[in-house]
């Protein structure tokens, strides 16, 4: 056949105006105006007939509101279709092919069809291989996946026989479909009696008595995890289950997740936290192309080189780049920049209690340009911390932060509401107002936070990570002194963290302005920080903050308090968590190294 024999052509029905753009695909597209009907209208919305297309791209310049997008993909992809949701819609190629006593990692950007593979996986979703029109039954299905582990997967699912435990993605919208109390609802699902080990290493007794409406995201995540992992099924799905979690969390989650391992159980996990999906995973499969458009499952490769090629952005055996750039790590910490100038804000010894918990605040100042990492475990007082900052909240004990009455606050909340009724355009011209239309202002913030595609969405309609990126758009909008960002990159994929901490970094020095980032993304925070904050003490009882400190000395404190070490992957040098007890582990921890350490 050769040559580029598949196309995919998509329509954004959301960004479609056909009412406002005066019908310009179909007005000027070659083979229309040759008699051809490769656009059609059918009610209110264009149809691209995908065989009578030729892929000029015309219909996509014209597009006024970008609602257009026409791929051309090899024929090798030709019979690997697993579902497409209608015409002109996203497409998947190829599935994950789950082993049972494997945990499979889903590595990819988002909007490349991990959590439609998981769906599918699930029994959720049935794959229509392409042809929605005329959707194959399960006998067809389990044809086209003859000789493969597929065919007996669907198989299993096609007869009943097959039960899925399923995680999903965005676990602060179970309150609105589940209530009752934690204890009593895990009880309920407990199918295999393992029900107190599992609670007792996710530490889930605190949250026991409570019901589902009163849990932070981090405790919620927690609940759904073990509710998975309580059921009696074959197969385990967990989608992005480190959201929310702070790293120790994050730790005792993979080992839960793990021990499914041993008694033979298929596991999937979609986890954007590198480290974490490191620690987790035997094999990866990579989830590659266009957004919203497309996405291609690679074959399976084990976890080291898997998570290496998707770094570097090639598929050795696939001989296919999906990415320009590799992504690059530094082993040592960056030396720090002697800081001229006066400090923007210093604060002195200070107290806050609530009922039951006190934090204590030691000493510390921030430069113009600097940017604060803060690390610590979740209810230890990080977001009390950051309220003090902002005057939002008075210290009991000790005096207010020095400068903190006078200078400006953009303040992004762990939680993002979705209150404002309108558009992100219209969002972020009540931020901006004569900024918006600037140059600077497209190059520096909305396209580095891929925002300029979203601004004539309805801000209620957008997903999790969207949302994350309208929000960190919005914070970094206004002009402050001090920026303070809690967990941004909650629902964000590897790539849009990095561009995000790079965006952080530009922003901050180019105003002049200091930043502190909470975050339990330890290879994110990496990217981000100058220096870091390590919170210390006893989560929901009190809270340590320290001074801000060299990365050097805080991911050292802070990874001793953990009792976890890193080591460096001798290709990509990237963090890679050490299993405990082992002989690298034993020999960080001796000689005091827990992250920066240099590799053979």
């Amino acid at each position: 056949m050769g040559g580029l024999a598949i196309r995919v052509a998509v329509l954004d029905k959301d960004r479609c105006r056909p009412k406002r753009c005066g019908r310009v695909c179909y007005r000027f597209c070659p083979m229309v105006r040759s008699g051809v009907e490769a656009i059609r209208f059918e009610g209110e919305k264009p149809i691209i007939s995908e065989v009578l297309c030729t892929g000029c791209g015309i219909c996509v310049k014209k597009c006024p509101f970008k609602a257009i997008s026409i791929v051309n993909l090899p024929d090798e992809l030709e019979g690997e279709h697993s579902h497409r949701f209608g015409p002109n819609a996203f497409q998947l190629f190829r599935l994950p092919t789950p082993s049972p006593g494997v945990v499979l990692g889903l590595l990819g950007k988002n909007g490349t069809g991990k959590t439609t593979a998981l769906k599918i996986l699930s029994g959720e979703l049935k794959p229509n291989l392409g042809d929605y029109a005329n959707p194959p039954t399960w006998d067809e299905i389990i044809e086209h996946y003859r000789g493969s582990t597929l065919q007996a997967y669907f198989q299993g699912i096609a007869e009943g026989r097959l039960k899925v435990a399923h995680k999903p993605q965005y676990v602060d919208r179970i309150p609105r479909v589940i209530e009752g109390e934690v204890g009593s609802l895990l009880e309920r699902i407990d199918e295999r009696g393992r029900l107190r080990e599992i609670s007792k290493q996710l530490q889930l007794d605190v949250v026991w008595d409570r019901t589902l409406d009163v849990l932070s995201g981090g405790e919620l995540q927690r609940v759904a995890i073990a509710a998975c992992i309580c059921r009696d099924a074959d197969v385990y799905l967990f989608d992005e289950p480190s959201s929310y979690l702070d790293v120790e969390q994050r730790i005792r989650a993979a080992k839960a997740i793990r021990s499914l391992k041993e008694e033979g159980k298929t596991i999937i996990v979609a986890e954007h936290d590198l480290a974490v999906l490191d620690y987790l995973s035997d094999q990866v499969c990579i989830f590659y192309g266009e957004p919203g458009v497309y996405g291609i499952v690679s074959h399976v490769h084990g976890v080291r080189v898997g998570i290496n090629i998707y770094l570097d952005g090639y598929i050795p055996d696939e001989n296919v780049r999906f990415r320009r750039e590799p992504i690059l790590f530094h082993v040592k910490p960056p030396t720090p920049e002697v800081t001229e100038g006066e400090p923007l804000i210093t604060w002195g010894r200070m107290e806050k209690s609530y009922e039951g918990f006190r934090l204590t605040v030691v000493g510390g100042e921030a430069r113009r340009g600097q940017v604060i990492g803060i690390l610590g475990p979740n209810g230890i007082g990080k977001t009390t911390f950051v309220k003090l900052l902002a005057g939002i909240e008075k210290p009991d004990a000790g005096e207010p932060p020095v400068g903190s009455s006078g200078l400006e606050v953009s303040y992004k909340p762990q939680y993002i509401s979705t209150d404002f009724e309108g558009t992100v355009e219209e969002l972020l011209r009540a931020i901006t107002k004569e900024d918006f239309a600037s140059s600077w202002y497209r190059s520096e913030i909305l396209r580095p936070l891929n925002v300029a595609p979203l601004l004539d969405r309805n801000v209620k309609e957008l997903s999790g990570g969207e949302l994350q990126r309208v929000a960190i758009a919005a914070c970094l909008s206004r002009r402050a002194d001090i920026y303070l960002l809690d967990e941004p990159s909650a629902y964000l994929d590897v790539e849009e963290r990095l561009s995000t901490a790079k965006t952080i970094r530009r922003i901050v020095e180019e105003r002049g302005s200091a930043a502190f980032v909470v975050e339990h993304d330890i290879i994110t925070q990496d990217f981000t920080a100058d220096r870091l904050m390590i919170f210390t003490g006893r989560p929901g009882v009190h809270g340590r903050a320290n001074e801000p400190t060299n990365l050097l000395e805080g991911m050292n404190i802070f990874l001793k308090e953990m009792g976890i070490t890193f080591r460096r992957d001798p290709k990509t040098k990237r963090p890679r968590v050490n299993k405990e007890g082992s002989k690298l582990d034993k020999h960080q921890k001796a000689i005091g190294q827990y992250y920066y350490i240099e590799t053979e």
